[in-house]
Parts: structure tokens; C-alpha cells; sequence
């Protein structure tokens, strides 16, 4: 997996935790289970560090989608978009593009070949 890939999934997974500890019902539900919820600002911090290692138009890219999905990169499975779960052409299998971040043609969102 290329390098951009990585640090894209990276910064989805600290999109998730910051939309998580900002929303309250999610919060109160696992403070409940008896988690802890510290570290906004660090987690903010760590995404800032992120995004600036990632090439402003892919990371401009990744926002927009980012605003439709909670989930806006994903791996390709089997033959699958794991987004919406359309079957996706054999166009995309070809070694030509197995290193490109390639877009669902049914959904939009981003994807790679692991």
C-alpha cells in the first residue's frame, strides 16, 4: 500500500475518534461502559500533524468525501467496494492501476487494492 494511502486511513481512523468524543450521546454511552474520554486536544494535534504530510489535493478530495460518508477510504474485498458493495470491473484489477487510489464508480468513495 503506497504511503498516501496509509496515512489517509490514518487520518479517517482520527476523524472518527474526534467526530466520536464530540458527539454527546456516543460520549455519555461510553462513559456509561466505564471508559475514560480524554485527549481531544492531542487527538486534534495529531490530525493537523497528519493532514499536513498528506498532498493538498487528496486530502481536499478525502474531505468532501469525508462530509457525505463516515467512512470515505476503503480496501477493495474480493471484487467488492466494502462502501456500497457494488461488484466492480475487472478494469480495476489490472496491474496498471493496483497502486492508484482508485473511485467506486456506484458510490464515489475512495479505493485500494491492499
Amino acid at each position: 500500500m503506497r504511503e498516501e494511502f496509509r496515512l489517509l486511513v490514518g487520518l479517517q481512523d482520527l476523524d472518527i475518534m474526534i467526530k466520536d468524543m464530540k458527539d454527546k450521546v456516543t460520549t455519555d454511552e461510553l462513559k456509561n461502559m466505564g471508559f475514560k474520554l480524554e485527549g481531544l486536544e492531542e487527538l486534534l494535534t495529531a490530525r493537523t500533524k497528519l493532514a499536513s504530510k498528506i498532498p493538498t489535493a487528496l486530502l481536499n478530495r478525502y474531505e468532501k468525501l469525508a462530509g457525505h460518508y463516515k467512512v470515505a477510504i476503503l480496501p477493495v474485498s474480493g471484487n467488492q467496494c466494502l462502501g456500497c458493495f457494488v461488484k466492480l470491473p475487472t478494469s480495476f484489477f489490472s496491474s496498471a492501476y493496483s497502486h492508484e487510489l482508485l473511485t467506486c464508480e456506484n458510490c464515489g468513495r475512495m479505493l485500494y487494492i491492499p
